[in-house]
């Protein structure tokens, strides 16, 4: 009987923690610093970079799920995305007046050869057509055919329940200012793919005076909404 409440009493003895030399217990490695990832003052807070990061991230995370509902969009008319995209972008500008390739590309941030190439399979699925500008022959027209905007106008409903709820979270207020911060944070990734670029063809790390220049950021100016 004694023999077993000593082992029981042995087996619930904890162990102490292995000790140094000195008789302390081991200190543990500090943490590791990071290199900052940016070093405008107004993204850093009390000297990191974690919050800059967080905005990156999220923004990402915003963008994986927008262009979820995307496809589910073009999906449900047959396209995909980016034709989905093309389709509605030409019929919403056409209320502006003629819609030709450069507008459309204009207004989606994107190449002329990339949209003429799109809406080259636009044509051919009789969604849009191609006419010659009366006034200039080189100039391409774009209109959506009867079919396309029937397309469009049957995804109308699913679509606005839809973004009524993504952009739900927004007021008018902050759905002006954030429409304001995206167009200018497209002009200010245009010329960050530009730094890019000039950084791999160059093979350099720093920028020279006047190639920061070159890219520096513009001043903010506000958007009239």
């Amino acid at each position: 009987m004694a023999k077993s409440a000593g082992r029981r009493i042995s087996s619930t003895t904890k162990t102490s923690p292995p000790k140094t030399e000195t008789g302390r217990k081991p200190l543990s490695k500090p943490a590791q610093r990071v290199a900052l990832t940016t070093s405008r003052p107004e993204l850093l807070v009390d000297g990191s970079d974690a919050q800059f990061r967080r905005l990156v991230h999220s923004l990402f995370g915003f963008l994986v799920r927008h262009q979820t509902l995307r496809e589910g969009h073009a999906a449900v008319i047959g396209l995909a995305g980016i034709e989905y995209t093309t389709l509605i972008s030409i019929r919403h500008l056409s209320a502006q007046g003629d819609v030709h390739v450069r507008a459309v590309a204009d207004h989606l941030h994107l190449s002329g050869a990339f949209v003429t190439t799109v809406t080259n399979k636009l044509e051919i699925k009789g969604l849009i057509t191609k006419t010659s500008h009366p006034e200039d022959r080189r100039r391409i027209s774009l209109v959506v055919t009867p079919h396309g905007a029937e397309l469009l106008e049957r995804l109308a409903p699913t679509q606005l329940q839809i973004n009524d709820v993504q952009f739900g979270v927004l007021n008018a207020k902050e759905f002006h200012q954030l429409l304001d911060m995206v167009q200018r944070l497209v002009e200010s990734s245009d010329r960050a793919i530009a730094l890019q670029r000039y950084l791999a063809e160059a093979k350099v790390k720093g920028l020279s005076p006047e190639a920061r220049q070159m890219f520096a950021a513009k001043p903010a100016k506000s958007r009239k909404s």
